[in-house]
């Protein structure tokens, strides 16, 4: 089942994206409802990837921790657990669980729109809407801020290896955990800061993205927070598929990591959040606030297509 992930998890950088998060809803049924879309999504899929044959379109769905013993009672992933609600001084990172998560990635904003409403059709009173987000690739895959984003972000057949449950876990082999994080930028307040200032809080140089030597960062800087390592000198990996989103009135950062374990980002964001043991914490949650935080598991498709 391994080789049946869904391919969402892996797929290099969208230009256009929808995160669509949904709660079940009260009507009689609804669960079994929700068990044969969710079965009918792999074919979906395949079906749009034939109507927009150069569109590159993905789909990952996720289940959320909270709503899995409900969803599928019979078996649950070893490690899926509620996202880690986390507080220090203004720094938050809060829990806001939901049921259901759908991430369409594609090149075309119109084979996202498409296949968005479809998903919503086929949910219909099964499910109800909680959030809908609209994400676009900003400039050479930046953040709003102006910094490159998933630059740490493994490659070739190391994202698999980072994103996939392996062997560890034989019957959610080839899924993944996924956390989902809205942020909300203060970019008023970012740009007030000098091009230096803004660099040092990151760690890497805006416009070039080469990052500081390890010497010369601040032990505040993002990367410095979020670069964790095991003790016998190996990093702590996750695979990031985060994306801008924005109108007239927010702007800000839909982060979504996935890995074979919650554990990488638990700790990264606990050292983002509540800092080191001396209490250096995340520069960037300064101009950044997170108002959603939700823990999914996300099954192969195989998986998905066996609910039928």
């Amino acid at each position: 089942m391994r080789d049946t992930y869904q391919s969402g998890l892996i797929a290099e950088s969208s230009k256009d994206a929808l995160f669509l998060t949904l709660n079940q809803s009260h009507v009689e049924g609804a669960r079994e409802l929700v068990r044969a879309s969710l079965a009918s999504m792999p074919a979906l899929l395949d079906d749009f990837r034939n109507r927009y044959p150069d569109a590159d379109l993905h789909l990952t769905v996720g289940v959320g921790s909270g709503y899995w013993d409900q969803f599928n009672p019979e078996e649950r992933p070893a490690l899926l657990r509620a996202f880690p609600a986390l507080e220090q001084g203004g720094r938050v990172a809060p829990s806001t669980p939901v049921d259901l998560l759908f991430i369409v990635r594609a090149d075309q904003h119109d084979a996202v729109f498409e296949l968005g409403a479809a998903i919503s059709r086929s949910l219909d009173d099964a499910a109800e809407l909680v959030e809908e987000i609209h994400g676009f690739r900003y400039r050479d895959m930046r953040d709003l801020t102006g910094f490159v984003d998933g630059t740490e972000n493994p490659e070739g057949d190391d994202r698999l290896d980072v994103a996939l449950v392996g062997d560890e876990d034989p019957e959610f082999a080839g899924g993944s955990y996924l956390h989902l994080q809205r942020y909300e930028h203060d970019l008023g307040a970012w740009e007030r800061l000098s091009v230096k200032q803004q660099e040092d809080a990151y760690g890497r140089t805006k416009d070039e993205n080469i990052e500081y030597p390890g010497d010369k960062k601040s032990p505040h800087a993002h990367t410095k927070r979020t670069s964790l390592k095991r003790e016998d000198g190996s990093s702590m990996e996750i695979l990031r598929h985060s994306m801008p989103y924005g109108d007239s009135q927010r702007k800000g950062l839909m982060f979504v990591s996935t890995c074979r374990t919650p554990e990488h980002f638990e700790l990264m964001l606990k050292s983002m959040v509540e800092g080191d043991e001396t209490g250096h914490a995340d520069r960037i949650l300064d101009f950044t606030r997170a108002v959603t935080g939700s823990a999914f598991f996300v099954p192969t498709s195989h998986w998905l297509t066996q609910l039928s």
